[in-house]
């Protein structure tokens, strides 16, 4: 697998929603849900209706189970999921058992290539540079996270890694290049 980064700038992430609002509402979904998560792509895409909604009420947490840790994880849906969330459903009549990433061609979700065709795409075209692909959104999350005040050892366990060095070289920040951490409590 190749190396990619995560975006950095949070306004190119504002032009990605923008773009991505224009072009897809799902895809859209796909970007926040997935920055906003740090849910690794396969587990995205195999996501189903029934995962986010019940009862007609959006799920605060999403459940999602590890085999390679043999337990349950759960992913917080914040306002930005939920929001996004809403106008996709809104838009389309979905089953429960319907995929969340439905293709425009089967009843099946999206493909790992497709979902990398439409995050690779937007962010070339908002000239973000580097290499970006579908892990991108997962290292977003972390990276926004941990620039935000989240302990490192939280994000560590959020993506199984073993050390806290692990994870900042995954996030891209190098030892003894620490970033300035904003703790925004914005009571």
């Amino acid at each position: 697998m190749e190396y990619v980064e995560p975006i950095k700038d949070v306004e190119k992430i504002r032009e990605m929603k923008r773009l991505l609002r224009k072009q897809s509402q799902r895809d859209l979904l796909l970007f926040v849900l997935g920055i906003n998560t740090g849910i690794r792509v396969s587990d995205l895409l195999s996501l189903k209706v029934e995962d986010v909604l019940k009862d007609g009420s959006f799920k605060e947490f999403l459940y999602i189970y590890e085999p390679k840790h043999q337990k349950e994880k759960a992913y917080y849906l914040n306002t930005s999921v939920n929001k996004e969330l809403r106008a996709y459903l809104a838009d389309h009549e979905f089953k429960n058992t319907d995929y969340l990433f439905k293709s425009k061609k089967n009843q099946l979700p999206i493909t790992r290539q497709q979902a990398y065709r439409i995050i690779n795409h937007a962010a070339k075209e908002v000239g973000i540079p580097g290499k970006i692909g579908t892990h991108t959104l997962r290292k977003t999350f972390g990276y926004h996270a941990y620039r935000k005040g989240i302990a490192i050892s939280i994000i560590k366990e959020i993506y199984g890694h073993h050390t806290p060095n692990e994870t900042l070289r995954y996030l891209g920040i190098e030892k003894g290049g620490q970033l300035p951490i904003k703790v925004d409590v914005n009571l």
